[in-house]
């Protein structure tokens, strides 16, 4: 079984024992945490290796990243 296999069941064992809105929004708020965090471990490391700095930080600053839609 792969890891992400075992994180869905993981996540579908804690999803079985939701029961409230206040229950549904805690659990999205420490997911939120949790890739959160990671991200910023992420650039943490890639900022202590010297693969991103303050030079690329402004550039992405100016950037415009968001998906364009198409519309019809």
């Amino acid at each position: 079984m792969s890891y992400s296999q075992m994180a869905q069941l993981e996540l579908m064992n804690a999803v079985a024992n939701i029961t409230s809105q206040e229950d549904l929004d805690e659990l999205r708020l420490i997911l939120s945490h949790f890739f959160a965090e990671r991200a910023q471990r992420d650039i943490d490391k890639m900022w202590d290796e010297g693969t991103f700095d303050q030079k690329k930080l402004d550039e992405l600053r100016g950037q415009h990243l968001r998906t364009p839609y198409n519309t019809l």
